[in-house]
Formats: C-alpha cells, sequence, structure tokens
C-alpha cells in the first residue's frame, strides 16, 4: 500500500472509529444534558485574541501524549505539568489532544490542562457531529479544530454555526488551496495550514508559505506541523501567519517548557 492510501485509510478509520463513538456517547448523555451542562461551564477565554498579540511570538503549545506515526511520544508528564511549563515559556495558548483511541488523550486532560492555567484551550480531535461541540464547551473548551478533509461543505458550516450557538471559538484546518477556499467560503474565522501533506505523510513548510498570501487579512492565520526552530517561525511569520502550532518538538524535548522558550527567543532575535 503506499503512503498515501495509508494515510488516507487512517484518516478514515479514525473518523468511523469517532462515528461510532460519538454514537455510544450520545445514547448516555442526550444533546439537552449537555447543553445544559455546557452553559454551566466556565466563561471562555478568547482564543483568536491570543493568537493574535501583536509584536510576540504566539505560539499554541500541544499537549501530545503519542500518534499513529510516531507511536510514544512522551507519557511521562501530566497534562497540569506540560500546561504550567507552557504558560511560564510564554505560550500564547494550549492545545490538547482528545482522541483516546489514536492519540491517548481524552477531555479529562484538557480539564485538568486548562485548569492548571489562565490561558485559552483548544480541543484537537475528529469533530464530526454537532454534539461533539457541545461536548467540548461543557468539557471546558475555548475553541475546537474542525477538519476540512473530514467533512463535507455542509456539515462544516453546521459545525461553526453550532459552535456560534455555543459560544466556543474554532481552528478550521486545511491542507492544499482547494480546502482553504472550502474553510473561506463557509466563514472560517481562524485557518490552520497544516503542514502534512494527507496524500505522502510527507511535512513541508512550503505548504503554508504558498498558501498564506490567500488568506485574507482579517482571519487569523496559523501554520501547524513542521516547525521545530525560531528560523522556521521567523519565515513563516514574515509569510504574514500570526500564530504557529507546535507539538511533537515540544513534547519530545526533555523538558517541553525550555524547548518552548529557546523556539520564541531564537524567533524574536531572527
Amino acid at each position: 500500500m503506499s503512503e498515501g492510501a495509508r494515510a488516507r485509510s487512517l484518516l478514515e478509520d479514525i473518523l468511523e472509529h469517532t462515528r461510532r463513538s460519538v454514537d455510544d456517547e450520545k445514547r448516555r448523555c442526550p444533546l439537552h444534558e449537555l447543553q445544559a451542562a455546557a452553559r454551566r461551564a466556565p466563561a471562555t477565554r478568547s482564543f483568536a485574541a491570543a493568537l493574535s498579540r501583536p509584536g510576540r511570538v504566539n505560539v499554541i503549545a500541544e499537549h501530545k501524549r503519542r500518534s499513529p506515526s510516531r507511536g510514544s511520544i512522551r507519557e511521562d508528564l501530566s497534562p497540569a505539568d506540560v500546561a504550567r511549563r507552557y504558560e511560564a515559556a510564554g505560550a500564547a495558548a494550549l492545545s490538547v489532544l482528545t482522541d483516546e483511541a489514536y492519540f491517548g488523550g481524552n477531555l479529562a486532560q484538557l480539564g485538568e490542562a486548562r485548569a492548571s492555567v489562565g490561558l485559552p484551550v483548544l480541543r484537537k480531535d475528529f469533530v464530526v457531529d454537532p454534539w461533539q461541540v457541545w461536548q467540548a464547551r461543557a468539557a471546558g473548551a475555548d475553541a475546537l479544530l474542525l477538519i476540512v478533509a473530514a467533512l463535507a461543505d455542509d456539515a462544516l458550516r453546521r459545525l461553526l454555526a453550532t459552535a456560534g450557538e455555543a459560544g466556543i471559538e474554532t481552528l478550521v484546518e486545511v491542507h492544499d488551496a482547494a480546502e482553504l477556499a472550502r474553510a473561506l467560503d463557509a466563514g472560517a474565522p481562524i485557518v490552520g495550514v497544516n503542514n502534512r501533506d494527507l496524500a505522502t505523510l510527507r511535512v513541508s513548510l512550503e505548504t503554508s508559505l504558498a498558501l498564506a498570501p490567500a488568506i485574507p487579512d482579517g482571519v487569523v492565520a496559523v501554520a501547524e506541523s513542521g516547525i521545530r526552530s525560531g528560523r522556521d517561525v521567523s519565515a513563516l511569520r514574515a509569510a504574514g501567519f500570526d500564530a504557529f502550532l507546535v507539538g511533537e518538538h515540544l513534547m519530545s524535548a526533555a523538558d517541553p517548557g525550555a524547548a518552548l522558550r529557546l523556539l520564541i527567543e531564537e524567533a524574536g532575535a531572527a
């Protein structure tokens, strides 16, 4: 099987597993109960504002225990410990993987991380159902990820509308020009360009650099994946990106907070 076929198969497997899991959870927790819990959740922290701080190196620092491609990355640090290290190092926001089957995460980890810091927190998962939007808000997430490659246009628009109703922000992820056009047509206020090519699994910052000119000034632009140095961040900042999502590079380091501090210092000095 080719790399591209394996990538598509993995995404399809994850989405199918997610749909089954959500159907099971919906039977245990009806939507009206989840909506009531969401409305009792603490007030959200502005994700877009955190990513748009002028003159700052705005990093969304990620808690990621493992991945299908890398296997185990870092499982010895608690989400609260990682979150505190990231905040002390100057993170603008946090991202927490909440997919359990493939990434070893869950919503409890998100809640633990958020309770330990004052930063906005992104729920990073495979969101395919409006029920998950309310679930994220009930768990305390300030924003959630929507992956254009996983959603038809009507589903993307429905999830964006539900997010507005629930009072939670969205980071809409794209991989190419066609997906970027779909995200903008749907009204995405924050767009993330994932530098991992789903057809080959290769990672290249050229994806972000090529798409940057097509992102309107009024849309918050985030570069994702493959960011490993202050030089990378500086190049992406010069191209017009407002923020940078960094996960494996930080979580693979002996001290994720120290790695983040160095990344920000290098980018600021470049």
